[in-house]
């Protein structure tokens, strides 16, 4: 096939975060590029259904805290109630706002968009399911998938119950439940666990393991754990789904373990699958895992030479921060420059309150016996803390004992995703430029939670100084 046979120089399937960047930095770089997705509007599910409406209800769900631990809510007469579905329409009026934003920057980089469905012909010719039965096939050197994910739905359980959800669908949810079953205690199960329990909602949160979020430093796991059982969370620790019994007025959860745990509702936040099965994938020789997951190699380049995958759709980290930057690596795949291939993006869990960090835990330092020590800052300790009435959480530093290297920063609290890049900055750099002395020979606007860092060097350094003593 010649060059001039091939309707565009980028294809890209999917117009989440992984698509949009790769679709932005080809048209950046002068190719011609479409983007195709199932929805009209662009976004992604990212937009319309994950990281924006959750993170949006999230915040409304916060400011509504702080309204009602203000004085003046204290001296209202009659006390406003608001429903779930009240909230959450509050919250996604910021999903036309993204659209707009989004459908502004396509237009000016001359970006095509087709909405409908996409199947692979072959490495290079897709056709695309558009509406009213009509279909067109495009040609292109280069295609991108990046479909994203959506909830993995079991067979057994019937989720066009109305009293059954998964992160998608309870976003829809019309009512207000007393009393709530999140099966699934990973990143969406907790952080929807704090959401509702801030509303006032008893939620059963069940985990299928003996920690929540192992992967976390486990001081930031406790601490988790301590502040949703502190308002009014029951979490229940290495149980497992057998049953699920949904009827008129609630649902009956089956457990392993012999329980059977009743509830308003269900939230399942059991995994995420792949949306891999529609490509016809099999027509390039190309096969999922079983979670509907395609394997890349360090430039984002599946089996097939030009097919390229990036976001949710190949795993881990599945972070919308990621798929940004993935997306962006592909393109300098294409136009033969060095690409970075993404191993360091920062965890940022929206629980409330929040946590985020990057580098290594304690529990991996111990396992790889590095010599560390711990910094810490407690918030309710620092001015900033105080005054802005967000006193949970800290900041804790992990660095080479010796070196004073930074190792690992992990944040617990109000604003921790933003915090976090603080950190992350000093730890990117080389050498003697890495180190924990950065935080106490550098001055910090006062009062601020960024001021945390320097609490946290000297906590630590006074370590280091007392062991020398």
């Amino acid at each position: 096939m010649r060059m001039n046979d091939f309707h565009y120089d980028v294809l890209i399937i999917g117009a989440g975060p992984a698509g949009e960047a790769a679709a932005m930095a080809a048209a950046k770089n002068e190719l011609q590029v479409a983007v195709v997705d199932a929805r009209s509007a662009l976004g992604g599910n990212c937009t319309h259904k994950g990281t924006i409406p959750s993170k949006s209800l999230r915040q409304t769900i916060k400011r509504l805290i702080k309204f009602r631990n203000s004085a003046v809510y204290k001296q209202l007469g009659q006390k406003p109630h608001f429903t779930y579905p009240q909230l959450r329409d509050a919250a996604l009026q910021v999903i036309p706002k993204q659209v707009e934003m989004r459908t502004d920057y396509f237009n000016k980089n001359r970006i095509r968009y087709f909405p409908g469905w996409a199947e692979f012909v072959s490495a290079n010719e897709v056709t695309i399911a558009l509406e009213a039965g009509v279909s067109e096939t495009i040609r292109a050197k280069h295609i991108v998938i990046a479909t994203g994910s959506r909830p993995y739905q079991p067979q057994e359980i019937d989720f066009q119950h109305e009293r059954i959800y998964d992160s998608d669908s309870v976003l829809d949810m019309q009512h207000t439940p007393r009393t709530l079953i999140i099966y699934g205690a990973g990143v969406i199960g907790c952080e929807y666990a704090s959401i509702f329990a801030a509303l006032g909602v008893k939620v059963d949160l069940i985990n299928s393991r003996d920690r929540l979020l192992s992967f976390l430093d486990d001081e930031i796991s406790d601490a988790l754990s301590y502040q949703l059982r502190d308002h009014g969370v029951m979490v229940r620790h290495n149980e497992n789904f057998v049953a699920c019994d949904a009827h008129e007025n609630g649902v009956e959860l089956v457990l392993e373990s012999g329980k059977k745990i009743k509830a308003d509702a269900m939230l399942w936040c059991n995994g995420r699958t792949g949306n891999t099965d529609k490509l016809s994938l099999d027509a390039l020789g190309l096969s999922a895992n079983h979670r509907g997951q395609l394997k890349v190699n360090n430039k984002y380049q599946t089996d097939v030479e030009n097919i390229y995958a990036a976001g949710d759709v190949i795993g881990w980290p599945s972070l919308a921060s990621a798929s940004y930057d993935q997306g962006r690596a592909i393109v300098d795949v294409i136009m033969g420059r060095e690409s970075r291939f993404i191993l360091d993006a920062p965890t940022g869990i929206y629980t409330l309150p929040e946590i985020s960090s990057i580098g290594q835990n304690e529990r991996e330092l111990t396992a790889a016996k590095i010599p560390y020590e711990v910094g810490r800052a407690f918030f309710k300790d620092t001015a900033r803390g105080q005054i802005s009435g967000e006193e949970e959480g800290m900041l804790k530093i992990l660095f080479h004992a010796d070196n004073l290297q930074i190792l690992g920063i992990h944040c617990f609290g109000a604003e921790a995703s933003e915090i976090i890049h603080i950190g992350q900055a000093i730890m990117s750099q080389q050498g003697s430029a890495n180190s924990v002395e950065y935080f106490v020979n550098t001055t910090f606007n006062y009062p601020t939670m960024a001021e945390a860092y320097r609490v946290a060097a000297l906590n630590g350094l006074n370590r280091i100084h007392r062991n020398i003593d």
